[in-house]
């Protein structure tokens, strides 16, 4: 097992990393003080995992509430089921939520848990390899709106984050690419070292080779931890840990939530992002090509839905980022090195999304 450290000043929480954790009945003794706990997650990891995590916590009182599986559920009411389910267990503010699941159970769960009696305790314990690598840790909890990704939500830590490696072993090819997505883009944004290992190892990767993979978790958390612990609140530094997703965003909106996991569409959106860095001169045309090849090779979507650029603009226009009604976009400089900002031409943003969505 791999211990890591987010320290975001007013709370301090691990990272564990490592197979077999979900029947560590002594770790989860060590980690979760709560006597009564509420297990969130949805129904294809509960036929999996559920029954193991409670005999694992037996002994505490332990009620679960099971949630539609799929981005398209990430709503309010969806919330809401989650609220019934901690009142009608009759939990109190000592109880303590566990987010067993992807990012959609993740981000519902943190927000109830933040929510809920004005705050109780929560801990991660991601299934899925995007999860692992991005959305379990930092904090950030929330829901979709109809109108755009993540508008509600709340900035609130968890008590840990518990990620068992064996949990991959079930996971879908698909799922599997789309976490690879949140990986490649730590390689664009902060580590080009990380970047060159990916492009030499993808293929392990892709074909769920235990040691790289486990390097890859470890190293993307580490990267996250950094990040988090200088920007909490994404008031700064943070910011660049969306590269990708302000276009990414736009394309899931567009669709309803229905038709790309996250990562597909993050991953698309890193490529239009490459593309309009490189069309305003940040980066050369080799290194677009760099990461336009290790998205392909990872296996995931290279053709955005042509949902017009007009459609696009205004879904962009929606993204958190967005200051003053100036759209801010993440660009990379070079590899490894991002920036956020609102000073581009407007005439190559309209370039890129017309190559890209007209």
């Amino acid at each position: 097992m791999q211990t890591l450290k987010v320290d975001v000043g007013h709370a301090i929480y691990p990272i564990l990393i490592g197979p077999g954790l979900l029947g560590h009945r002594e770790l989860f003794n060590s980690t979760l003080r709560a006597a009564d706990v509420l297990i969130v997650t949805n129904t294809t990891v509960a036929r999996l995992y559920l029954e193991k995590l409670q005999a694992t916590l037996s002994g505490r009182r332990v009620a679960d509430c099971v949630l539609p599986d799929g981005e398209q559920y990430k709503t309010l009411q969806t919330l809401g089921r989650v609220f019934d389910a901690l009142v009608d267990a009759k939990l109190n503010r000592d109880a303590m939520v566990l987010a067993l699941g992807g990012g959609v159970v993740g981000d519902i769960a943190g927000f109830a848990a933040a929510c809920y009696q004005r705050g109780v305790a929560y801990v991660q314990i991601p299934t899925t390899l995007l999860a692992q690598v991005d959305s379990s840790v930092g904090g950030k909890t929330g829901v979709n709106h109809p109108g755009g990704k993540n508008l509600i939500g709340a900035f609130y830590q968890p008590r840990a984050v518990i990620a068992d490696t064996d949990t991959l072993a079930t996971l879908p090819d698909r799922e599997l690419h789309a976490g690879l997505a949140e990986v490649i883009k730590y390689g664009c944004i902060w580590d080009p070292l990380l970047f060159d290992w990916l492009e030499l190892n993808i293929a392990k990767l892709t074909g769920r080779d235990d040691e790289a993979l486990a390097y890859a978790i470890e190293r993307s958390c580490a990267i996250k931890a950094a990040v988090v612990a200088e920007d909490e609140r994404e008031s700064n530094l943070r910011a660049i840990l969306n590269f990708g997703h302000t276009f990414g965003h736009a394309i899931e909106a567009a669709t309803h939530y229905d038709t790309y996991l996250h990562g597909e569409a993050v991953g698309l959106g890193m490529l239009i992002a490459t593309n309009l860095s490189h069309r305003l001169g940040l980066i050369d045309g080799g290194t677009q090509e760099r990461v336009r090849d290790l998205l392909a090779r990872a296996g995931l979507p290279m053709e955005p839905p042509r949902i017009g650029t007009a459609r696009a603009l205004a879904l962009m226009q929606m993204d958190k980022k967005v200051l003053a009604g100036t759209v801010r976009l993440v660009l990379l400089e070079k590899l490894g090195r991002a920036v956020v900002t609102g000073h581009y031409a407007q005439s190559a943003l309209d370039a890129t999304l017309n190559e890209y969505f007209a």
